[in-house]
Parts: structure tokens; C-alpha cells; sequence
């Protein structure tokens, strides 16, 4: 449950997001010190919820918006979000329903939402404040120029948790082309691809939030994850103990399911990927190549697979001869040349940045 209201809450941020008329009707309550409880959807639970008003099912608009809840009942929209369906209606959820909340339109916000399953949004007239009530959540919807200071925080720290993780990077195919993997090493690349993941999940929200606003900080958060999850899903490829087809997909829920305290802790990471404990960290393992294979250009992934399970492991790729690849089901003398030839590049560029 607690992962579709994570859902429902991000696609009802998509909509009041700036840009958007129901977010220009929340600025205009906001700005003309009202307050408002807006019901985003309408069904028979909402209706059973519902006492006196009027129905109206009049497109919505900002200017409209922010004088019907010049009434004091409640807003009724319809689940797209483009219609006023009813205004001025009175709403009477279970009362036994428990909150936190103190104020009458808060309470009124926080069981309706629990209630009913439906968003809910309340202006608050004292504390001039918008916020969001999605199932159990309450989202306060900040200002864009706050939001924008956030995440222009964010966008700095996955900077440097990106010119980190290119480094360890390097230093992975550096030690792969000497074979002098440990578990160690694994690890900590696995460490610094999941803490950019999970600074990249923080200023998509941000992204959401801010709407039309967020349009620049989308494009330097994508040039920034460029290559990410790819990169994942190939270190945890080439290194999982056992059958990668089988267990990349289960060694990727398990990394996903590390809080960022457990993701900082190796010892978990290890536990995750499949290893063991932190007793084994020094140990040396060896890649099976998909890592390295992938940086070249124009192979497909189905080449890449049938070299790996032909030669099984990197340190074999590296000293198979052109006739040895061609020996592969589908790579001719044109391709193996290519293959033998890229390899041996990536590793010459990989020793060259490990001693410079």
C-alpha cells in the first residue's frame, strides 16, 4: 500500500505543479489569505463522505478556483483534475480515523484522504501554507524558489558522488585488466552507483515539483546519471556468484532494498551481492567481461553473451587470439578484429589512467 500511495503522491505533485491551473488557482487562495480543502476526485466513497453544496462540473481555472473557495465548504474536482464537480459541500469522514493533525480542516483533510484513498489538499489561511494528504502522507508543497535552493544543493552532491564513482570506476577496469579484483573493489563501485541512484531519485522529485519550472534541472540531472544504470546492471553481471541470467535480477531487489545507512556499510553491500560477509572483502574474483565488452562500439548484446559463455571469464577474452573469437557462433574474422582490437585499447587506456 505504502508503494501506491509513493505513486499516486508523485502523479498528484505532476499535477499541481507550476504550470498547471490548479496550482495557479492554490497561489491565488494562497496570495488572497483563504483558506481551502480541494478533494482531487470523486466517487461513491467521496460521495458517501458528502453532505450539502451544489454540483457545478465547470471547467477549472485558476480565476474560479479562488473564488468558489472564497465558501467554506469543501471542493470537489474530478479525477483528472480538469472539472469542478461540486463546491461549498460539507464533508463527514469516520471520525474514529486517528490524526495528527490539529486544525478542523486538517483533521477533516487527513481522514478524508485515508478514508476515501483520494488526494486532498488544504490551504491553510493562518499558516499560509499548501499541503498534500495522499493516503497516510502529508506533503507540505513548498514554494519554487525553495525547492529550486534544495535541489540545487542536491545537483552539487551528485556532482561529486559522480566524479567519485568515474573514478573507482577507472580504477575497476584497471584492476580487471590485471586481474587483481578483490570483493572489496566490487563493492565499493556497487556503493557509488547505488548513492547516485538514490541522489538522482531525490532531485527527480524535485524535478516533479517543480513542473515547467524544473525543465533546466532535468537536463543536468539526466547528463549526470548518463550510463548509470546500465553500469549496475553490468558489474552485478559480471560478478554475481552463480548464474548471472538467474541472479542479477535478485541481487538488484536486494541492493534495493539497503537503506542509505545499510548501503554505506560494505559489509551489507556484500551480504547483498551474494558473497558473504565482511570476511571475504580481500578476496580476489574475476569479472566475466560484460562490463568491459559493452564499452565497445556496435557489438550487440547477444555477441557480448555468447563471448561470455564461451571463454567464461575477462582474463580468457583478453588472450583469445582473432581466430579464437571466431570460433564464437555469429563473429566473423571483421568482427573478432574489432573485438580483439577494442579490448586491447580499453585495456592499454585503463593501465595508462591507473599510473597517471
Amino acid at each position: 500500500m505504502a508503494k501506491n500511495y509513493g505513486d499516486l503522491l508523485r502523479s498528484t505533485l505532476v499535477a499541481v505543479a507550476p504550470g498547471t491551473a490548479l496550482r495557479d488557482g492554490l497561489e491565488r487562495i494562497l496570495r488572497g489569505n483563504t483558506g481551502a480543502l480541494i478533494v482531487l476526485g470523486h466517487d461513491r466513497t467521496v460521495d458517501s463522505l458528502c453532505t450539502g453544496g451544489f454540483g457545478l462540473n465547470v471547467e477549472l481555472t485558476g480565476q474560479r478556483l479562488r473564488e468558489l473557495a472564497k465558501m467554506d465548504g469543501a471542493i470537489l474536482l474530478d479525477s483528472s483534475h480538469s472539472r469542478i464537480l461540486r463546491v461549498n459541500v460539507h464533508l463527514m469522514p469516520d471520525p474514529s480515523i486517528p490524526t495528527m493533525e490539529s486544525g478542523t480542516r486538517h483533521r477533516t483533510a487527513a481522514r478524508v484522504a485515508l478514508q476515501t484513498g483520494r488526494p486532498v489538499i488544504t490551504v491553510s489561511q493562518s499558516m499560509r501554507i499548501i499541503q498534500l494528504y495522499v493516503g497516510d502522507r502529508r506533503h507540505v508543497i513548498e514554494d519554487p524558489a525553495t525547492i529550486l535552493f534544495s535541489a540545487n544543493q542536491a545537483v552539487q552532491t551528485l556532482e561529486r558522488y559522480r566524479l567519485r564513482y568515474d573514478e573507482v570506476s577507472r580504477g575497476l577496469s584497471a584492476l580487471e585488466i590485471e586481474d587483481h579484483v578483490t570483493v572489496r573493489d566490487v563493492c565499493t563501485v556497487v556503493q557509488r552507483l547505488d548513492m547516485v541512484r538514490r541522489i538522482a531519485a531525490e532531485i527527480e522529485g524535485y524535478v516533479v515539483e517543480l513542473g515547467t519550472d524544473g525543465r533546466l534541472l532535468s537536463l543536468q540531472l539526466n547528463e549526470l546519471v548518463a550510463g548509470i544504470e546500465p553500469d549496475r546492471d553490468l558489474v552485478v553481471r559480471d560478478y554475481v556468484p552463480g548464474e548471472p541470467a538467474e541472479l542479477t535480477p535478485v541481487v538488484l531487489a536486494g541492493l534495493e532494498g539497503l537503506g542509505d545507512t545499510e548501503m554505506l556499510d560494505i559489509g551489507s553491500v556484500t551480504r547483498a551481492f551474494g558473497f558473504g560477509g565482511s570476511e571475504v572483502l580481500d578476496s580476489v574474483v574475476s569479472p566475466r567481461g560484460y562490463r568491459l565488452l559493452a564499452k565497445l562500439p556496435r557489438l550487440p548484446q547477444a555477441v557480448c553473451d555468447r563471448l561470455v559463455n564461451h571463454f567464461g571469464t575477462l582474463q580468457e577474452l583478453l588472450a583469445a587470439s582473432v581466430a579464437d573469437l571466431q570460433d564464437v557462433d555469429g563473429i566473423g574474422e571483421l568482427r573478432a578484429r574489432g573485438v580483439r582490437e577494442g579490448l586491447s585499447r580499453i585495456a592499454e587506456v585503463s593501465l595508462v589512467d591507473r599510473f597517471h
